[in-house]
């Protein structure tokens, strides 16, 4: 590994990075940071936990001059990780001078505008609000040098690649931008091919979605049987937890199991609101509470480095979301535990995640001797229901705390994922006049 010192930083901000603990780059850093720093737009291939954040805030942090106005702008997909941003700039900056303005849906635009106010060089936001401060004149982007599209491919599932087109063509056109994604879908190329001069690819993390680091196992389960379960591998574990289910009312009621169990858990999930769930990742970033249960908005957003055990309550509804959860532990080269609950209705899902897996995965069945009968639906079907008749089968019941497919229980982790994206509660996306969706 490269040393930080022999990139091109400066002395204050090497201050910085010596506070945080850091001496050698990651090799998304090493690779990223002179190229940025020479001016030249980085295009780069990189899942949670690789040190993306740091490659492109600590190039950011070099070029940018104290009480400048606005230099750099930094846009994320949601308000968890764009605190999150912010967060890691202040550490790494905090010799600079540099100042730090967060802007998201959900918190009240006063507290921003005040902070905008003060003077700030760089701007983390989500694309609905930002465009909201755009129009009312208290965010500018005439003076802009650099811009970084953060997980650009969960902003293009939820809806914004016109929100970033607007705003891309309102910043001059003589800047330094970075996208980052962890996949490279036709539209995020397109993108790139559109608003980055020249860029400079990195594919470094292109072929380690496998989760190295991570011990991953498996459990095939009746979905009823899941809350017993969670129990017996929660027990032993020292450190903290993060428990990932597919709908907000599934998170709820793990929750609320969890406190009846007397566990210090607690929740987020998309309902919630901004108050009560920076006050949850609080408690859990500071040790006050040991259990996380979240919907997958918050995948991308929590940075907890003391995280041992990641249990993914229900089979995530792509394949890209198992990775984005589990890199929730062994952060920073540490070591971690990722199990992953199969109920007999998500075997087919969960296959289609193995085989992304690249390196060895535990069956718990064949290891705790757990035998499995996965029910064929046809043969639990009446006739009627078969030929089309009206009669429900067992197979289609939900609950609150088992059944396959109730909004309750198992749940369509789709439907959370349609009503996220036709909302301003996770995404903050928003409408603005004079322009319909372009």
């Amino acid at each position: 590994m490269t040393k930080f010192k022999y990139l091109g930083l400066s002395d204050d901000v090497l201050k910085g990075i010596i506070d945080q603990g850091f001496e050698d780059a990651f090799p998304i850093q090493e690779a990223v940071i002179p190229v940025l720093l020479s001016g030249r737009d980085v295009v780069g291939q990189a899942h949670t936990g690789s040190g993306k954040t740091a490659a492109f805030a600590l190039s950011m942090l070099e070029k940018i001059q104290p009480k400048q106005g606005i230099q750099g702008l930094i846009m994320a997909p949601t308000r968890e990780l764009a605190m999150q941003i912010s967060e890691e700039i202040k550490k790494f900056g905090k010799h600079t001078g540099i100042r730090i303005a967060t802007v998201y849906g959900g918190q009240g635009m006063g507290i921003q505008l005040d902070a905008l106010h003060r003077g700030v060089e760089i701007v983390v936001a989500t694309p609905g609000r930002l465009i909201d401060h755009l129009k009312r004149g208290s965010i500018e982007l005439r003076d802009i040098s650099h811009i970084v599209l953060d997980e650009a491919d969960t902003m293009l599932d939820m809806g914004f690649v016109d929100d970033i087109s607007f705003i891309l063509d309102l910043a001059p056109e003589d800047r330094v931008m970075s996208l980052f994604s962890a996949t490279m879908p036709t539209e995020i190329l397109r993108l790139s091919e559109e608003y980055l001069n020249n860029p400079k690819q990195f594919l470094l993390d292109a072929d380690d979605l496998s989760g190295e680091g991570i011990d991953q196992s498996y459990l095939v389960i009746k979905d009823r049987d899941k809350f017993k379960y969670l129990i017996d591998f929660i027990k032993p574990v020292k450190g903290q937890i993060i428990v990932f289910c597919s709908t907000k009312y599934r998170t709820r009621d793990v929750a609320k199991f969890l406190h009846q169990e007397k566990y210090n858990a607690v929740a987020i999930e998309g309902d919630m609101s901004q108050h009560r769930r920076e006050q949850s990742m609080g408690k859990f970033r500071s040790g006050k509470a040991d259990i996380l249960v979240a919907t997958d908005v918050a995948s991308r957003g929590i940075d907890v480095p003391r995280v041992e055990l990641v249990v993914n309550y229900d089979v995530p509804n792509q394949e890209m979301a198992y990775f984005h959860r589990i890199g929730r532990t062994a952060r920073a080269g540490a070591k971690g535990r990722a199990i992953t609950f199969v109920s007999y209705s998500s075997v087919g899902d969960w296959n289609l995640v193995k085989r992304q897996i690249k390196v060895p995965i535990t069956d718990l069945n064949q290891e705790m001797g757990i035998q499995i009968s996965i029910p064929d639906p046809l043969k639990r079907q009446t006739p009627s229901r078969r030929y089309g008749g009206q009669s429900r089968s067992n197979y289609s019941r939900g609950g609150r705390s088992g059944g396959y497919g109730g909004s309750r229980g198992g749940g369509n982790p789709r439907d959370d994922r349609s009503k996220r994206r036709s909302s301003d509660k996770d995404g903050n996306k928003n409408s603005y006049g004079g322009r319909s969706r372009w």
